[in-house]
C-alpha cells in the first residue's frame, strides 16, 4: 500500500532528503489523518491494547498529555509500558541464525531480539502489527510492538516492546502465507490444510489464533491459497510429486474455474482489479473475471516461480529461468506479465538476481536488486529501466536458498536492502531514488519483512498483500526436498 509512511514523523536527517511535499506531510504530529497498522507488547508488560492493534477505549476523548492518552490505550494500567507516538511507527523484522530482530524502520535502531530455532521465515499477518514466524511445524505469531487505533476522523499511534508470542498455528510443513482483502490464508504443505484467519482479531493475549475456517486439501503438496474479495477461494492443485495447476471454488464450495496448464505451479500475487498470477514452468497463468488464461512464453522451459504484484498496476513482475537442468541458474532477464492481455515481455537487466530481489514501489514501479549491487527501477508498461541506484557491493547468489544474500523489501515510499557481508541494512527513498541511511545490525541479516504500524485493514483491498517480493518471499526451489533444519516441503 502506498499510504501511511508519508505521514510519519521521521528523524531530521531523513526529512532533509525527502521531497518538500512529503516532508511537509511528515510534520503532522499527534493524530494522523489516515489510519494505518498495529504492533505488540513484551511479556512483562500490559498488552491489552498492544496485542489487539485497536483494543483501547473507543470512546475516550483526546487528552492533553501523552501519559493520559497512553493510559486510555492500556486500559489505565502500566502506562509507562506503552508510548503514544506522533504517528504510525513502521518496524522491520529481520531473521538471523538463531533468532529474529525487530528494528525501527526509520532509525534502524534495534527494538528487540528474540531467539528462534532452526531456519525461520517471516510473513506479515495482515493487520500492520503482527507477523508470522515459520518455525518448525508452526506459524508462530510475532508482535512487532507498533499499532494505531482509529479515533473519529483520525487515529492514535502507539509503540511498545516487541515479543515473540506462544500463539501458533500447528501443522506439518508450513509454507506460504497470503494476505488479501482482510483475510489471511496459512498453507500447510505436509498437512494438506489451509487455515483462514481474520487478522483484525489477532490478539497476543488471546488463548488461540482467530482461525475462522480450516480447509482440507485433497492431495498435500507445496501449494498456496488466496481468499478473494467475493469469498471464493483460489488454490493450487497437484500432488507432492507433481503440481499441475489451480482451481477456484465459490463460497458454496462449487467449482468456478480450473486449469491444468501450470506445471510446477509456484508463487502467486494479486494485481490491479484482483487479477491473480501464478508462476509455472512454461509461462504463468492469470485468473481474472472468473476464468484462467495462459501466458505464452518464448522458451519451451520458461520458469516463473516468484512474482511481485501491485494493485497500482495491471502488470506483474516475475523471475524468468530457462535451464531446466541447472543446479542453480542465475538469470539476467525478468518477465513483465500483463494481466489484461495475458502476454509477457522479457527485460534483459545485464546482471543476475535472486528470488529475494523482486519488489514493487508505491506507484507500481518494478524493482529488481541485481548482483551488481544496483537497485534497478523498471517502468512496468514499457519495460524501460528508468533508474539504477547503487546500494550494496557486488554479490553472488549462494548455492543453498536458505543462506543469506542481499534481500529487497518495500514499505510505503521506502525500499529496504540487507547486506549480509557487512551486516548492514540500507534505506532507499523511492521518491528521490537515493540511499538515505544505512546501519549496522548485531547479526548477519537473512530474511527481511516489516509492518507499517498503521490501521491498514480497512484498506486491505487497496494493496494489503505481500506484493513486495513481496512480496511473500516466494522461495525459488529448482530441486524440491525436505530439509532437516527447516522441516517442510520446499
Amino acid at each position: 500500500m502506498t499510504y501511511g509512511l508519508e505521514l510519519i514523523m521521521i528523524p531530521t536527517m531523513h526529512r532533509r532528503l525527502l521531497p518538500m511535499t512529503v516532508a511537509a506531510s511528515l510534520l503532522l504530529a499527534g493524530c494522523a489523518t489516515e489510519s494505518t497498522t498495529s504492533g505488540g507488547g513484551s511479556e512483562e508488560q500490559e498488552t491489552d491494547a498492544a496485542s489487539t492493534g485497536g483494543a483501547g477505549s473507543e470512546d475516550s476523548e483526546e487528552t492533553t498529555s501523552e501519559e493520559e492518552s497512553t493510559e486510555d490505550a492500556e486500559g489505565g494500567s502500566e502506562a509507562a509500558s506503552t508510548v503514544e507516538a506522533s504517528g504510525p511507527s513502521p518496524r522491520l523484522a529481520v531473521t538471523y541464525d538463531g533468532g529474529v530482530m525487530v528494528l525501527d524502520a526509520l532509525s534502524l535502531e534495534v527494538e528487540g531480539e528474540m531467539e528462534a530455532e532452526g531456519f525461520v521465515r517471516l510473513n506479515p499477518a495482515g493487520d500492520g502489527r503482527h507477523l508470522f514466524l515459520t518455525e518448525g511445524d508452526s506459524f508462530r505469531l510475532l508482535d512487532a510492538g507498533t499499532w494505531s487505533e482509529p479515533h473519529g476522523n483520525h487515529s492514535h499511534s502507539y509503540t511498545t516492546a516487541p515479543q515473540l508470542t506462544d500463539l501458533a498455528a500447528e501443522g506439518s510443513h508450513p509454507g506460504h502465507v497470503v494476505r488479501h482483502h482482510g483475510t489471511t490464508a496459512l498453507y500447510f504443505d505436509g498437512a494438506g490444510r489451509i487455515d483462514i484467519l481474520d487478522p483484525a482479531e489477532l490478539d497476543a493475549t488471546a488463548s488461540e489464533l482467530p482461525i475462522t475456517e480450516s480447509i482440507e486439501v485433497e492431495d498435500p503438496h507445496h501449494g498456496v491459497a488466496v481468499r478473494l474479495e467475493d469469498g471464493s477461494m483460489l488454490q493450487t492443485v497437484g500432488t507432492e510429486d507433481e503440481r499441475t495447476g489451480a482451481m477456484v471454488t465459490g463460497p458454496d464450495g462449487e467449482q468456478i474455474a480450473l486449469t491444468d496448464e501450470c506445471p510446477g505451479v509456484h508463487g502467486e500475487t494479486v494485481a490491479e482489479d484482483e487479477a491473480v498470477v501464478l508462476g509455472c514452468e512454461d509461462g504463468p497463468v492469470v485468473f481474472s473475471d472468473g476464468s484462467f488464461a495462459k501466458v505464452e512464453a518464448p522458451d519451451d522451459y520458461a520458469r516463473t516461480g516468484n512474482v511481485a504484484g501491485s494493485e497500482e498496476s495491471h502488470v506483474v513482475l516475475g523471475d524468468y529461468k530457462v535451464d531446466e537442468d541447472a543446479e542453480l541458474e542465475r538469470p539476467e532477464r525478468v518477465a513483465l506479465i500483463d494481466t489484461e492481455t495475458a502476454q509477457m515481455q522479457l527485460v534483459d537487466l545485464g546482471t543476475s538476481y535472486s528470488f529475494r530481489s523482486l519488489a514493487r514501489g508505491p506507484e507500481g514501479e518494478a524493482l529488481v536488486l541485481g548482483t551488481d549491487g544496483e537497485l534497478q527501477v523498471l517502468d512496468p508498461e514499457s519495460g524501460e529501466i528508468t533508474e539504477e541506484i547503487p546500494v550494496v557491493q557486488e554479490w553472488e547468489e549462494p548455492m543453498e536458498w536458505q543462506q543469506p544474500r542481499p534481500t529487497l523489501f518495500t514499505m510505503g515510499q521506502f525500499a529496504y536492502v540487507t547486506e549480509p557481508a557487512s551486516s548492514e541494512i540500507h534505506i532507499v527513498d523511492l521518491a528521490t531514488m537515493a540511499v538515505i541511511d544505512s546501519a549496522t545490525v548485531p547479526h548477519e541479516p537473512n530474511e527481511l519483512s516489516g509492518v507499517t504500524g498503521d490501521v491498514e485493514l480497512e484498506h486491505a483491498h487497496e494493496g494489503d498483500h505481500d506484493h513486495e517480493g513481496e512480496d511473500h518471499d516466494h522461495e525459488d526451489h529448482d530441486h524440491e526436498a525436505r530439509t532437516p533444519d527447516q522441516g517442510r516441503v520446499i
